[in-house]
């Protein structure tokens, strides 16, 4: 998923704010609940969004909302309220835990598959592929996708790893018809 650099920047500087204060684990869980109450409710966004709500109110919204959220977030958020930018939620949330993950020496990955990987398969393709990127752990998302015929497709972050058959055959048709 692409992120924007604004997004990139505000998740930066919440990342040191919170490290800075052993906050880490606690705003990334105030964080992962704010991205469900996004996600779950679009029309909250659309709130904070609509020009025609003062600013002021929707910092009280955001207070009261979030009155028991991490001080650091809550002050993020007003930030992101008084500069419009409260539309890149979602992508500061996928970048803080990114940024949180790498201080751990662990990755997100997302594994495709044409089943459901079991604990065995994901505890071995996480070994694996963790010392392929120089990381300690990988925290690993299955994503069910028939259409691969089989094999697997690892993306973590940038990096891509993949062999399922369909792109063995894609690699195969490419070779000879040329």
């Amino acid at each position: 998923m692409s992120q924007s650099i604004v997004a990139k920047r505000y998740a930066q500087a919440l990342f040191e704010l919170a490290n800075q204060q052993g906050k880490l684990a606690e705003v990334g869980a105030d964080l992962n609940e704010l991205a469900k109450v996004t996600q779950e409710s679009p029309e909250f966004l659309a709130v904070l969004a609509a020009p025609k709500i003062s600013v002021d109110k929707k910092k009280e919204m955001v207070q009261s909302l979030f009155a028991n959220a991490e001080p650091v977030l809550l002050n993020t958020l007003q930030i992101l309220v008084d500069k419009k930018r409260i539309n890149e939620i979602a992508a500061i949330t996928s970048a803080f835990k990114d940024l949180a993950a790498d201080a751990q020496g662990s990755a997100n990955a997302v594994v495709s598959s044409t089943r459901a990987l079991t604990a065995d398969e994901v505890a071995n393709i996480s070994k694996a592929f963790a010392q392929l990127v120089g990381k300690q752990t990988l925290t690993i998302t299955n994503e069910v996708n028939p259409s691969l015929l089989g094999g697997i497709r690892v993306q973590i972050g940038n990096h891509i790893y993949d062999s399922t058959v369909i792109s063995k055959l894609a690699r195969l048709e490419n070779e000879l018809i040329g």
